[in-house]
């Protein structure tokens, strides 16, 4: 089957067939790794990817479904080569990472999340990441990246001469 679909700004026109999860096209077919394969039932929340800037688990969904929709995996959220978004920024400061493999997920739970919602509570940080499991129970550290996130994208970090 015949599809495209825009992945990170870019459109690619692939051949897949109707059973392929958007995972194993992201993975597969176009080399995108930073989904990962986790439970592949949808529990855990490592497959995470921006379908129009919504979180959903990229393992649920079958790639020709994602046809005419934006596609945002952790590959496509940096300004540009070799920089991090304010998001990694701030997980990489506050220690949000721990062996990384929840990390790209989180990120994006965090970018959706951010996107709505410029000043978030402690607890809609909590909902937001709530569909995601940290294995080595980093949730502390990444509740504390989002906010320090949120407070940088609204300006508040920033000095007094430049917030003019």
């Amino acid at each position: 089957m015949h599809i495209k679909l825009n992945v990170n700004g870019q459109e690619h026109v692939l051949d897949v067939e109707p059973r392929t999860t958007l995972l194993d096209c992201l993975r597969d077919v176009l080399g995108l790794k930073g989904a990962h394969a986790g439970c592949e039932h949808g529990v855990c929340g490592a497959c995470t990817v921006l379908y129009d800037g919504v979180a959903v688990r990229s393992c649920l969904m079958f790639a020709p479904q994602a046809e005419g929709s934006a596609i945002t995996t952790i590959e496509g959220v940096t300004p540009g080569p070799g920089e991090l978004s304010p998001i990694q920024d701030a997980f990489c400061e506050t220690h949000g990472m721990q062996c990384g493999y929840c990390t790209p997920a989180m990120i994006l739970a965090a970018h959706s999340l951010l996107a709505n919602n410029t000043e978030p509570t402690r607890e809609e940080i909590v909902e937001a990441i709530s569909g995601n499991i940290c294995r080595c129970t980093g949730y502390a550290q990444i509740v504390e990246a989002i906010a320090l996130a949120a407070e940088r994208l609204r300006g508040v970090n920033r000095p007094a001469e430049l917030s003019r």
